[in-house]
């Protein structure tokens, strides 16, 4: 029976007697499944509008109105009468089934995203970026170590450490005009070795 359960609400969302209401749940309580089917006539409606405010999204709301109808056949038996309506009783699982149905759609949706950022920061891979990296700086000393002591010198000095034309002729106790020599030389024979611009 329950397998069957109407899922579009057909209840108006007006209810009878309390006294029959109750009746209707006791007797679910015992299995009866014909006392289910009028109790579904009766809570269907307002389950569904309670469900569809929460999860506001029809496909949604017709599934957690399904589970929250099956939670009632295979509960029943907990119904208090003296602590609240029966219809007080399946809207609060019904809420609170709404309210389960949207986090955990909601968590859904920030594990994608987080893992949508996190493969977004990475965009390429790192091994081959690295691998990449080493054989340019090797090429790089390879084609440094064909330069003259002066040239190979004056560029690195000039490059890799930032200093001046001055500065370079200072430490190397060379003649500035000389030094711009070398390093326009060693640059030339640099960019010849590497392949740039060819």
């Amino acid at each position: 029976m329950v397998e069957g359960v109407r899922t579009s609400p057909r209840g108006s969302g007006g209810t009878g007697t309390e006294p029959a209401e109750t009746s209707l749940m006791q007797r679910v309580a015992a299995g009866d499944e014909q006392a289910f089917a009028d109790l579904y006539d009766v809570v269907a409606g307002p389950v569904w509008g309670v469900v569809n405010r929460v999860v506001r999204n029809g496909t949604f709301a017709e599934e957690v109105t399904q589970e929250v109808l099956v939670e009632v056949w295979r509960t029943a038996a907990r119904f208090k009468p003296g602590k609240g309506s029966t219809l007080a009783w399946v809207l609060t699982i019904a809420h609170r089934r709404a309210v389960d149905r949207v986090r955990s759609h909601q968590a859904a949706l920030d594990r994608d995203d987080r893992a949508g950022r996190l493969d977004f920061r990475r965009p390429f891979d790192e091994v081959a970026e690295s691998t990449i990296s080493n054989l340019e700086q090797q090429r790089v000393r390879q084609c440094l170590s064909a330069l003259t002591d002066l040239q190979r010198e004056s560029v690195v000095l000039a490059y890799y450490n930032g200093y001046t034309y001055p500065e370079v002729a200072e430490v190397l106790d060379t003649a500035p005009g000389t030094v711009k020599t070398r390093i326009r030389d060693g640059l030339i024979r640099l960019r010849d070795c590497l392949g740039v611009g060819q």
